[in-house]
């Protein structure tokens, strides 16, 4: 059990009890929140967890399902997870479509296929629902399937139509402000688990003393 006293003023010190650190910290990173609820400071548990998550799948919302995913291939390196994996377990599914989908495989909880851009099918950037898709309509057989979380299927290409150019070409700015969404989430819970590892931050009465001591400082320097 670690402690962490905080002195006032006036009135009793204030009495942080941590609990376990690091033990703390994961939970906090599993679930936005958890690590506080395991330390019993429920309000700011569940402050923390309403803020971070809501933030979260609005995100995920705009983007359709898309804008979280884990890709670190040549042409296409998502930095942008690396921010959105601080919101833990929520973005954790990522990791797993990014294996599954690894040489060819096709991506759990699909979204819809997509026929690839000279394919023949009718438009260039068409999407068929699953459950249409048929031999039978004359299309080619050969589809990308778009899965949730799941890395945009195919090859990448720089300067030619691709899955990930489709995605950008149908939500538009949404894409952008959905991945927005999901990398502020992120960042805000490497917060939450460093108030779970260390304490709240509170200023104590030696704390004041230096910042007003170091205003006076400056005050002066500025007077001379």
């Amino acid at each position: 059990m670690v402690e962490v006293v905080y002195p006032q003023e006036a009135g009793n010190p204030v009495r942080v009890d941590l609990r376990d650190p690091y033990w703390a910290a994961l939970l906090a990173w599993l679930w936005p929140g958890a690590g506080h609820f395991y330390q019993r400071r429920y309000a700011k548990g569940f402050l923390f967890m309403i803020c971070i998550v809501s933030t979260f799948i609005f995100g995920l919302g705009l983007g359709r399902g898309r804008v979280v995913y884990a890709s670190f291939e040549p042409g296409d390196f998502r930095w942008q997870y690396i921010c959105q994996l601080g919101v833990g377990g929520l973005a954790l599914p990522a990791i797993l479509q990014a294996v599954k989908t690894r040489d060819d495989g096709e991506p759990l909880f699909v979204l819809c296929q997509r026929y690839p851009e000279g394919s023949g099918a009718e438009k260039s950037f068409t999407q068929i629902p699953v459950d249409v898709v048929d031999s039978g309509m004359g299309l080619p057989a050969k589809t990308y399937k778009d899965g949730f979380m799941a890395p945009p299927a195919g090859p990448v290409y720089q300067n030619e139509m691709d899955v990930l150019g489709m995605w950008h070409f149908e939500m538009q700015h949404m894409f952008e402000m959905g991945t927005l969404f999901c990398v502020i989430a992120g960042l805000l819970n490497l917060l939450a688990i460093y108030d779970a590892f260390t304490g709240p931050a509170i200023i104590t009465p030696e704390q004041k003393e230096k910042m007003e001591a170091k205003k006076k400082k400056t005050a002066a320097s500025k007077d001379d």
